[in-house]
């Protein structure tokens, strides 16, 4: 792969990055403000976000292996904090979300009624979408992975394949070289009678 390209698409990664944590932040800021229902909503544009912001960090670890090695150790270092700004916003948004008194607008209880139920069941259901959603991601993943695999299996056997054939031409090449040596001294000999 061109070394210029996979730091070209590395950059858009993190230019992109930068843009979907902006727009995190701006998200988790104004959360703390929301109660009820525009807080729940607020946490799922939050948590969509939040799954694009991990998407892009994954393409992005993908693609600071491609990179020269003279670029990764301040790729790495550039990477990892990412990384850990993610986690910090993982961390916040799961505590603004955990706070059940803002979330449920100061109703909820430990006996759930029935619309308290009904949109528990409901926020299960998103967390079982987005989990779907991820599995599908890992599957695809593995997926490529395997395709990977199998492309590397079959450039090493074409290379195996290639040696063969040059072991061969060199083989030959040299007997060639050897009835040539005794054709030369053969003409000599014959020459000198």
């Amino acid at each position: 792969m061109d070394t210029d390209a996979g730091s070209e698409l590395f950059s858009n990664y993190e230019a992109e990055l930068k843009l979907v944590q902006a727009d995190l932040n701006q998200k988790l800021d104004q959360l703390a403000e929301l109660s009820g229902e525009q807080r729940k909503a607020a946490i799922s544009r939050a948590n969509h976000t939040l799954d694009e912001a991990t998407e892009l960090l994954d393409s992005m670890r993908l693609e600071k292996e491609n990179l020269p090695s003279n670029q990764k150790a301040k790729t790495n270092q550039r990477f990892r904090n990412y990384a850990t700004d993610i986690d910090m916003a993982k961390t916040k948004l799961k505590g603004l979300s955990s706070d059940k008194s803002a979330l449920f607008n100061r109703r909820y209880t430990d006996n759930p009624t029935g619309d308290d139920q009904l949109e528990q069941r409901q926020q299960l259901l998103s967390g079982t979408d987005r989990l779907d959603r991820s599995s599908g991601r890992l599957r695809e993943s593995q997926r490529i992975a395997l395709e990977t695999e199998d492309i590397g299996r079959n450039t090493l056997a074409d290379l195996a394949r290639q040696r063969d054939v040059i072991d061969h031409t060199r083989t030959t090449l040299l007997e060639g070289e050897g009835y040539t040596d005794r054709s030369n001294k053969t003409l000599k000999q014959m020459a000198r009678r």
